[in-house]
């Protein structure tokens, strides 16, 4: 499917789009998938338009301010030197206390602690979806063989699930 991404409504800013050169692939049903995107997806056949709108409670939340951290900064430390990768706007890929992936945005770098946003890019946004579906069909053994993405279709190739929450092999 093709879709603009857009906050608050029609007329808001683009936060992603994608074209019929480069289409979203998705796999109903896995729950990789915002549920209310599903929901309004479900049913569409190939030529059909669509557009709707989520709140942040249907998208991704609200922001929530525990999410914002003061991390120690020898935690991104490596010789006593800051890693590079370390800037503010940065996003860096952690884990939780029990080993669960989580990206978090670089805030702030004190002189002791890193201050680190993991609250979702879109969480406390309205989001106006609208587009084009392009083709649906059943699901096959080759959409969830190694080295693609478990749920999602296929957007590995660039090292990531864009959009899917994850699941490549």
């Amino acid at each position: 499917m093709t879709y603009v991404l857009r906050e608050n409504d029609e007329n808001g800013p683009i936060l992603q789009e994608t074209t019929k050169e480069n289409p979203f692939v998705c796999i109903f049903g896995m729950h990789q998938l915002l549920p209310k995107f599903e929901e309004n997806l479900m049913g569409k056949e190939p030529g059909d338009h669509y557009a709707f709108h989520l709140t942040p409670e249907e998208g991704y939340g609200e922001r929530d301010e525990a999410y914002v951290m003061d991390l120690d900064k020898s935690m991104f430390m490596k010789n006593d030197v800051l890693m590079d990768m370390v800037k503010v706007g940065a996003q860096l890929m952690m884990q939780t206390s029990d080993g669960r992936p989580i990206m978090g945005l670089v805030r702030e770098i004190g002189d002791k602690h890193v201050k680190m946003d993991f609250n979702h890019d879109m969480a406390g946004k309205h989001l106006h979806f609208s587009g084009e579906i392009l083709d649906v069909r059943e699901s096959t053994d080759e959409d969830f063989a190694p080295g693609g993405c478990s749920g999602c279709g296929g957007d590995c190739g660039d090292g990531g699930c864009e959009g899917c929450g994850g699941g490549c092999n």
